[in-house]
């Protein structure tokens, strides 16, 4: 605590330094403004005079509804799929040209495509972040699965275990930390993206919330929001950690 205490009062002396010695633009927030727009910021989080103009609570909401949502779709698309790719070497074999090609695409080339096929910024937006979620989830799923001990699989086959008991008590519990790997890349991934996503689409959410801070040149504000993205992600990341200690599996 003590070397974090001394490493920010760095940071913030060198940031104090670097603006008062003119080597960025007059625009250049400085610590102090910066604190002092983050207090009025959060004075009211909460109020509410239309739909574009609402506190950053608000704008925050929107967009971790937007990613848990696309999340949630994504794992139940990714999951059952790379399970079933991993099982299946003809199958993967097959399909592996199309993951190939579709997989390094930036999500946010599918946007204006989400804006014409979906005529809405609201799913636009969650379709990206389907795109986004999907690919690290289903890879890793594959991975996991092929990964499983083929002792345990050898094991519950000479015991004459339902398929059904295979998957829930040996591939499940034994893949699962691997499927949480994913998960925890999905995760982050999806936030990333949707700040960029919600610049372009508007209407709610943090990223047009940046956006919108912007045209208004309140750089202070920015930073604001910029130190917000990072603790709301730091957040969501330790809460997929604390839930892969849960499943380790030996």
């Amino acid at each position: 605590m003590i070397i974090g205490a001394l490493l920010l009062a760095v940071f913030l002396s060198l940031w104090q330094l670097t603006v008062t010695a003119g080597w960025l633009t007059e625009l250049a927030p400085t610590p102090a403004r910066t604190a002092t727009r983050a207090i009025e910021i959060f004075s009211d989080p909460f109020y509410y005079h239309g739909t574009t103009s609402v506190g950053i609570f608000w704008h925050l909401i929107t967009s971790l509804r937007r990613v848990l949502i696309g999340f949630t779709i994504a794992t139940l698309i990714a999951v059952p799929v790379g399970f079933l790719l991993g099982r299946s070497t003809a199958l993967r074999w097959a399909v592996d040209p199309i993951m190939q090609i579709l997989r390094p695409v930036s999500p946010l080339a599918w946007l204006p495509l989400g804006l014409a096929l979906l005529s809405g910024a609201e799913r636009t937006a969650i379709f990206v972040i389907v795109l986004s979620a999907l690919w690290p989830t289903l890879v890793s799923t594959i991975d996991a699965v092929r990964g499983v001990n083929s002792t345990y699989i050898n094991l519950a086959a000479t015991l004459g275990t339902p398929w059904w008991s295979r998957i829930i008590y040996v591939w499940l519990p034994a893949a699962l930390p691997g499927i949480i790997t994913g998960l925890r890349l999905s995760l982050s991934t999806s936030w990333l993206v949707i700040i960029a996503a919600e610049m372009l689409v508007g209407g709610q959410g943090i990223g047009f919330f940046v956006w919108n801070q912007w045209n208004r040149l309140d750089i202070d504000a920015i930073v604001v929001s910029i130190v917000v993205i990072g603790l709301t992600g730091l957040v969501l990341d330790h809460l997929i950690a604390a839930l892969q200690k849960l499943v380790r599996y030996d």
